[in-house]
């Protein structure tokens, strides 16, 4: 068990000294969530297995009184198993089950496309010794070079913002993805938002009024402000310009955004769907 209540945490860091890593993010998060103070130890991507003496080459990785518990869902299944007596992550299986599914969703419409709107300043943010791994690693993972990837980023940035409307459907009726209190799901997709705030130095991913905003800011005035890092870069301030969709949809009137309460709630949408239309 955690002697004075403290866990050993591997953390992975840029130059600015901001968290690189969507999972490492998370995993943060999650430990606060537990109650628990973290001994950090820092670094980048070089090097991590001689920090870890070998345990393990990739992070998020953590130490609880001698004990190594590796990557993101292994650390959330442990400290539930482990600590149940303190506020779970995953209240229930099937948290477990739509946040994977969230999760999935979430990386392909926003992680990995920002990440290829920013994979320069990745790897120039970055460390100077991780300059050649990163961009070693990452080109042979994107099929290009960094700079020809992230070319064009201005006119790809509007689409995924356009491509999060699911998740602002989501909190437009709760404070959190976890009901009345945020849960693993929050910091899970949390993690990517904030990997992103590490390295988008060129341009901001989310308009000023987006409706995602104030869930944003619940989760970065968690546990002290734990996401409010001075070496983040500014999220919210991307303008729409002519040729681009809309960066976010206003509340609509198709019953997912709305309750059905009578006639009164529906009479306009229906007005506009039949208007025109013969009358029986």
């Amino acid at each position: 068990m955690a002697q004075n209540n403290t866990i050993t945490f591997y953390d992975l860091a840029i130059s600015t000294g901001a968290t690189i890593s969507p999972f490492v993010w998370a995993t943060k998060y999650a430990l606060k969530h537990k109650g628990f103070d973290l001994d950090v130890v820092p670094g980048g991507f070089t090097k991590i297995p001689e920090r870890t003496g070998g345990v393990t080459e990739r992070l998020p990785a953590i130490v609880d009184d001698g004990k190594w518990v590796l990557d993101s869902w292994g650390i959330v299944e442990y400290l539930d198993a482990t600590y149940p007596d303190r506020p779970l992550l995953i209240p229930h299986p099937s948290v477990a089950i739509v946040t994977r599914a969230l999760d999935a969703w979430f990386w392909q419409v926003a992680t990995g496309p920002w990440m290829r709107c920013n994979c320069v300043s990745y790897r120039d943010l970055s460390n100077p010794e991780d300059h050649e791994y990163i961009t070693h690693s990452r080109e042979k993972m994107l099929g290009k070079t960094l700079e020809a990837m992230q070319e064009g980023y201005e006119d790809r940035l509007p689409a995924i913002s356009a491509a999060l409307e699911p998740l602002r459907i989501a909190l437009r009726e709760g404070d959190w993805l976890g009901g009345d209190s945020p849960n693993y799901a929050d910091y899970r997709i949390l993690g990517s938002i904030l990997f992103t705030a590490s390295v988008c130095q060129n341009s901001p991913v989310l308009a000023e009024d987006d409706p995602l905003r104030p869930w944003i800011e619940r989760c970065l005035d968690l546990y002290d402000g734990l996401g409010r890092h001075p070496g983040l870069f500014p999220l919210f301030g991307l303008e729409q310009r002519p040729q681009d969709p809309p960066l976010f949809m206003p509340q609509g009137q198709g019953g997912i955004h709305k309750r059905n309460t009578g006639p009164a709630s529906t009479s306009a949408e229906t007005q506009r769907i039949t208007e025109g239309m013969a009358k029986a």
